[in-house]
């Protein structure tokens, strides 16, 4: 009987110790985990009975390290995004939820525009927002710029065999082929201000890449240097979105407006009501 109830009786324990460890979503993580283990579904998980010990082990060292805030994505090895799986680990930024809206917003305009739509992922990290592209708008030209040399290693594993031209450099300098030609123009940046350091989340803070998290005092440098890259990259009437802190529903929109390069700045709020994403057309 008591084989019969180890995997309810270890979930259970698996739950309440990410609780006590302030992790956000304690039931979720852990039954991630125990699927991962598994190697099943999460909602396949109540099928199984039992664990073996190999099994309870590998369970146990896997929420002792979820426990310390080790993202939940370097455990797993991957991160859903949209409709694909992306391969993360250390040295990369981990996709968040959120930032679907935006690659979301990039595939209506790609869509719209219809075959040949150029699209430009600056700062593709992982290469999330270019594969969803990619996957979603099949007939569009994808482009992506990666600075850091290590989450440029994990971008290449994830846009392999997408169809996307993958570049290592600066989202200021990049693409110089491809000035004035671009229909969507979509990124995100950096954008937590230095200042910021001791609000941003463990997992973040502790395993992320500095140089995808911090940009300035004010957290708008990398923002100003976007907002001046693509103009210079979009065609006249061509479109710019891109993530921002949700404390930035004001001055993101006015970095674009104070340089009269834009027309239609418009602020958009995430699932949970916070400012999210910034879009605006290139004035003709």
């Amino acid at each position: 009987m008591g084989r019969s109830l180890a995997r309810r009786a270890i979930r259970s324990a698996a739950v309440a110790r990410l609780e006590a460890a302030g992790v956000a979503s304690p039931e979720h993580d852990a039954d991630e985990l125990l699927a991962h283990v598994l190697g099943t579904t999460r909602g396949r998980l109540a099928l199984i009975d039992e664990l073996s010990d190999e099994q309870a082990t590998a369970y146990d060292a896997l929420v002792r390290r979820r426990a310390a805030r080790e993202p939940l994505q370097h455990l797993t090895g991957t991160a859903a995004f949209r409709h694909v799986e992306l391969q993360v680990g250390p040295g990369v930024f981990v996709p968040r939820p959120e930032t679907e809206l935006l690659a979301g917003w990039a595939i209506e305009e790609a869509a719209r525009i219809g075959e040949g739509a150029v699209v430009v992922d600056l700062c593709t990290g992982s290469g999330a927002i270019a594969r969803a592209v990619a996957d979603e708008v099949p007939l569009a030209r994808v482009h992506a710029v990666e600075l850091d040399e290590p989450a440029l290693v994990w971008a290449r594993r994830n846009l392999d065999g997408a169809g996307v031209d993958l570049r290592h450099g600066d989202l200021a300098t990049a693409f110089d082929d491809l000035l004035g030609q671009v229909d969507v123009v979509v990124c995100n940046p950096p954008y937590v201000p230095l200042e910021a350091w001791e609000s941003v989340a463990v997992e973040a803070r502790d395993h992320d890449p500095h140089l995808a998290l911090f940009s300035g005092q004010d957290g708008l440098d990398a923002i100003r240097a976007l907002e001046v890259r693509a103009a210079a990259l979009l065609k006249p009437g061509g479109v710019l979105g891109f993530e921002h802190a949700d404390v930035q529903g004001e001055s993101a929109p006015a970095v674009l407006s104070a340089s009269g390069r834009w027309r239609d700045v418009r602020d958009h709020r995430d699932l949970a009501g916070r400012a999210r994403f910034t879009t605006a057309r290139l004035a003709l």
